[in-house]
Order: structure tokens, then sequence, then C-alpha cells
């Protein structure tokens, strides 16, 4: 689905544009057309209305999202004219465009109130943007929320990273935004034939020049590792079909990410992660009647335990790989018809 827009009257982009300079830089995708750098930058924080005139009563030509960036013109009083990338007024999509929507919001001018706009000049904007952007990303996984509140604090978060670049919630800011499309693109790639094709390189890859962009920026940091985590969707493979060479190669891409990124939030996950593939191996195996390769696959599985347990002994990753080694051991099916 892809949102319906309608145009702002022309007149009043082209009177804009004159009285504003023509420079402009760069823009990230999600943001439209690239505004006129007159004026100073700011945002909204909740979905507002523009009007043609400092009237709340005068023709409304569009709703502002919240983390939409806009240019302040003037002020007057309790009202700003601005020039922004807007949302129609009415939607009928989800929190994210379908993959190929090339669509941007329609930049118009107008007035709007001047309570619900942050500058970029704000003090502590940073730290509000992301509180808001936060309340925004919890709503998206409330099924009463907004349905625009995942994109809202993907928005959000990325004003903050651009207002604020030097902010020390930057980084977190530039992985929360780039997690939040990840979602959503790997949720739509989901729904594709190709999804299910065992090999990678038959399906269609999610776009992770954001990940690799925060790996960049921030080398060795929390969200660079977690970057990596994400990546990992690329690489394994979409269903196993009975091929136990799926789960062996997964096992080693994720015993992988463990060693380079040992300080990760992940690294257990990831080691838990190994483990479960390693013990769908043995199941596979055993069914085919390799049992040297399906012995080989239990001590794998013992040894990613008892490291585990002897590194992180509180972790319930530990105590679901030691759950794992106990059913090896006493023959209860982990992967098959039988396992649940």
């Amino acid at each position: 689905m892809r949102l319906r827009r309608r145009s702002s009257p022309i007149l009043l982009l082209l009177s804009f544009a004159v009285l504003v300079c023509t420079a402009q830089k760069p823009k990230n995708s999600d943001d439209g057309p690239p505004l006129p750098s007159a004026g100073p930058l700011a945002t909204v924080l909740v979905r507002t209305p523009i009007y043609v005139y400092a009237d709340a009563h005068a023709q409304m030509l569009a709703r502002i999202q919240a983390g939409r960036e806009m240019v302040v013109a003037e002020t007057n009083g309790p009202w700003m004219r601005v020039f922004a990338n807007t949302d129609a007024p009415t939607e009928d999509r989800r929190d994210a465009p379908m993959l190929g929507d090339n669509n941007h919001p329609v930049p118009v001018t107008g007035w709007l109130l001047a309570k619900n706009v942050l500058l970029a000049t704000t003090a502590n904007g940073d730290q509000v943007l992301m509180g808001q952007a936060a309340i925004m990303e919890s709503l998206a996984s409330d099924a009463r929320g907004p349905r625009d509140a995942g994109q809202a604090a993907r928005l959000l978060y990325q004003r903050l990273l651009e207002f604020y670049p030097d902010s020390p919630l930057a980084p977190e800011a530039a992985w929360r935004a780039a997690d939040i499309r990840w979602q959503f693109d790997k949720a739509d790639l989901a729904q594709l034939p190709s999804s299910k094709e065992k090999d990678a390189y038959l399906r269609e890859s999610i776009d992770d020049s954001e990940m690799r962009k925060i790996m960049h920026t921030w080398p060795g940091s929390r969200q660079a590792d977690l970057a990596a985590w994400e990546m990992l969707d690329n690489k394994v493979c979409g269903t196993w079909q009975g091929d136990p060479r799926c789960p062996a190669k997964e096992a080693g891409i994720y015993e992988d990410y463990a060693s380079q990124h040992p300080k990760s939030p992940r690294v257990t996950e990831a080691l838990y992660q190994a483990a479960s593939r390693m013990a769908a191996v043995h199941d596979m195996e055993v069914a085919a009647g390799n049992d040297k390769q399906a012995a080989a696959a239990v001590k794998e599985v013992q040894g990613i335990e008892d490291f585990l347990i002897r590194n992180f002994p509180h972790s319930d990753y530990a105590s679901r790989t030691a759950a794992l080694v106990y059913k090896l051991q006493h023959g209860i099916v982990i992967y098959g018809t039988e396992a649940n």
C-alpha cells in the first residue's frame, strides 16, 4: 500500500522558494526532497496540521508527521511559517512503506502552532528527541498505538542525529533508527516467495547501508556490535529443507560473531543459536544414519555449554544450552516432526 498524497498550492511553493536561499544539503531518503537552507531547522514532536494562514480555522494543507524535518521562515505570535516535508492528511498504510516505494512526502509551506515545534538550536533538544522517539517506539508495539508510531520514532531518532551529531546520544539514536528500518524491511522481504530459498544468495538482501555506517562511525561500540548482529540475517539460510549443511553453516556464522564481538550484548544469544543449530544437525544426522557426524555435533554443543556456564553462569542462554545438552543425552528429539 502507498501513501495517498495531495499537492500544496503551487503559488505558495513558488513564492517561498524565491525568498529562501537555494543552497541544499544532503538528505536522508526518508525525508523526501531537500529543504531550502534559509532559516533554522526544526521538527515537530507530534503530528501537527499546517494551514494556509496563521489561523486554526484556515484551510489545512496537510499534517506534518512527528520527526519530519522543516525550515522555519518566520514567526508570528504563537505561529510559525515553515517549509516542510509532510504526510497527507489521511493514511491507510502500515508503519513503513512497502519496499520499492520511491515516493516521498509532499513538501509544503504554511503555518503551524509553534508549541509543537522543536528547533535544532533548542538546549537539551537531544534528550527531548530521544525521549519522544522512545515513547513512539514503545507505542509501535502496542496494538492501541498510532499506526505511524514506528515511522515517527525512526524520524525522531534521525532528527537527533542530524541536529545534534556530537551528542552522546547520537550513536544510540543512529542504531535505533537503523534497527527500525531493518525490522520494517525484514518483515516486507519475508512476504516474498524467495525468502524461503535455502541459499542466501537466492534471496533479496536487506539493505545494510545504515548498519555498515554505524560500524564505520563508531567501531567497537555497543551499537556497532548490534549492527553486526542484525546483518547476520542476510547470511543465514531461508529454510533448511532437511539439509544439515544449513544449520551447520549457521552455527559457524553465530560462533564467528561471538568470537569477533566478545563484548556484544548478543554474545550469549549467538552461542546459544550456534548450539541449537548443532543440536538440529545431530537429529538430522541420526535420521540419516550418520552416527559419527551426530556424535561430533553433540560434542560441539557440549563445548558451547561448558563455555557459557563457565563464563556466563547466570545467563538465560547458558540454561537454555544446558537444556539442549540434556535432551541430546536422553534422546529427546530437538529437530523434526516430534519436536515441540
